[in-house]
């Protein structure tokens, strides 16, 4: 009985991971058909801050259906969000970290060449790797290691832009620049992990977790609101530039944030690294066919770096989707001794 088990255990993983890479791939084309098409730009801060809203509706009409009626679900609701402030305030954690990190994103790109950020932002990757190792005491194989620095080197040359001359002079402080790369890679790798180490030492429901997180991400995104965008919103409306498409994006970013918690939860971090990889390969080749973007040989040695890690990184029989307790369990049997 447990091989069939184990089969469909699989087959789950493997149809989260391609339902979310699908879904990565087409809110990428999406969003850059609206930045593109669009007379009016609408404002990305307040469609991030939409989209929280819609993942916490989503999660709490997920949590309904698996609760099974209204009064179950105000009962976890209220013993789980609202009668739980130390749990609101341990999921606050990775929203906070995300908004720092993209602030240090943009801090590091205005004081970095284009080329120079591309490659040093993808150190995320192994990144991730390293706090999945630390953080919840796993191990990689050599061959593991290899195909995620392999995935990061083919990621930067799928992404690779060849600099522009420019006659304008932009004064940049590599240093400064090279500090905020530093914490933004940090701090993807730490609250992609911490979020997963929260998901999985529990038993609390996945819709619950995202629920909490969700909350504290939607104040996050309305201060970052008004610190950023909040004198024109005044003055043109919180939903100027909005269309049909630009809602189709927002719902896209939705579900693709709710398929990567579930991803998180039965896979792991680097595996939605290596998922996210895919996606924007799939969404370069789609934006060949639908917007002429040429292919160029850097994103072919860059395709094929990415599928052949992907490769590699599956060839170990490894577990990496739950926290290791072969060290609990030989400590145990050396106490039984």
């Amino acid at each position: 009985m447990a091989a069939p088990r184990e089969n469909v255990n699989l087959l789950f993983k493997l149809y989260c991971l391609a339902v979310m890479t699908l879904v990565a791939a087409a809110y990428t084309v999406a969003l850059r058909y609206t930045r593109t098409s669009d007379k009016e730009l609408y404002f990305s801060t307040t469609a991030v801050c939409i989209t929280e809203v819609i993942k916490l509706l989503l999660s709490v009409g997920i949590l309904a259906k698996e609760t099974g009626n209204l009064g179950r679900l105000r009962a976890s609701l209220r013993e789980n969000v609202l009668g739980s402030p130390k749990e609101l305030m341990k999921l606050s954690v990775p929203s906070l970290v995300y908004a720092v990190q993209n602030n240090m994103a943009f801090l590091a790109l205005s004081n970095l060449d284009a080329a120079v950020y591309q490659v040093t932002y993808q150190l995320k990757i192994p990144c991730t790797a390293l706090c999945t190792v630390l953080m919840l005491n796993r191990t990689l194989s050599k061959l593991q290691w290899i195909s995620v620095f392999m995935l990061c080197g083919g990621v930067t040359l799928v992404q690779w832009k060849p600099a522009q001359a420019t006659k304008v002079v932009v004064e940049q402080n590599p240093l400064l620049g090279f500090g905020a790369i530093a914490i933004a890679v940090l701090c993807s790798g730490f609250a992609g992990v911490y979020f997963e180490k929260v998901l999985k030492s529990s038993d609390t429901s996945l819709w619950v977790r995202n629920i909490q997180m969700y909350l504290s991400g939607i104040v996050v995104t309305l201060v970052g609101v008004y610190l950023s965008d909040g004198a024109e919103i005044k003055e043109k409306g919180f939903f100027f530039g909005y269309t049909y498409y630009v809602w189709f994006v927002i719902l896209l970013a939705s579900v693709g944030g709710l398929y990567t918690s579930v991803v998180v939860k039965y896979t792991d971090n680097i595996m939605k690294g290596f998922s996210a990889a895919a996606a924007i390969v799939l969404s370069t080749v789609a934006s060949v066919m639908l917007f002429g973007l040429q292919i160029t040989l850097t994103f072919a040695l860059g395709t094929l770096l990415v599928c052949v890690s992907i490769y590699l990184y599956g060839l170990p029989r490894q577990d990496t989707t739950s926290i290791q307790q072969g060290e609990m369990d030989s400590k145990e049997r050396v106490i039984g001794v």
